[in-house]
């Protein structure tokens, strides 16, 4: 299997494709979780509407098939990750590095100041992932109040508060 693959705008006749690759990566969430849970995925109008920003990005194979996707949203001047999966046959090979690069120039071409996220403190491709690509924990302080907001609704909904995190990479100007 080539490791090869093309990063580009999602297409909606994909959005079910893109359903089943979020599906199958929250399995390997899951496991590194430890925890069994009721696999869930992005409602299709949410992915509709980064569709229709232009801020839903593939990463397809030789085939043109989605392999991965990385759903953004620009929210007070930054762009937010609102979802990064990528299917399991294509884990550790680069794919969500390569959207995420891909999400980095999006928010630099948008002159955004930064890019922000939620995730899991201690899952090695979460909070680490994101930390290799220059993501920082904020201070409290400093956490942008609609990302706070976002992390108090995770925690609501019951995500474990000790576990999850809010992450900015701040863009040079």
């Amino acid at each position: 299997m080539s490791n090869a693959c093309a990063i580009r705008q999602a297409r909606l006749d994909e959005l079910p494709r893109l359903t089943e690759i979020e599906l199958d990566a929250f399995a390997t969430l899951a496991e590194a979780l430890g925890v069994i849970r009721e696999a869930h995925a992005l409602p299709h109008d949410l992915l509709r509407g980064s569709l229709d920003a232009g801020l839903l990005l593939v990463a397809a194979d030789d085939g043109d098939c989605p392999v991965g996707f990385l759903a953004v949203e620009e929210i007070e001047g930054t762009l937010y990750v609102i979802e990064l999966d990528v299917c399991p046959d294509w884990q550790r090979r680069g794919v969500g590095r390569r959207l995420m690069s891909a999400a980095i120039e999006m928010a630099q071409q948008r002159r955004l100041s930064a890019l922000t996220l939620t995730t899991d403190r201690y899952v090695p491709f979460n909070a680490p992932f994101y930390a290799s690509l220059g993501f920082v924990l904020p201070s409290v302080e400093a956490v942008p109040h609609f990302l706070k907001k976002k992390l108090d609704h995770e925690i609501a909904v019951g995500m474990d508060p000790e576990r999850r995190v809010a992450m900015v990479l701040t863009l040079k100007r």
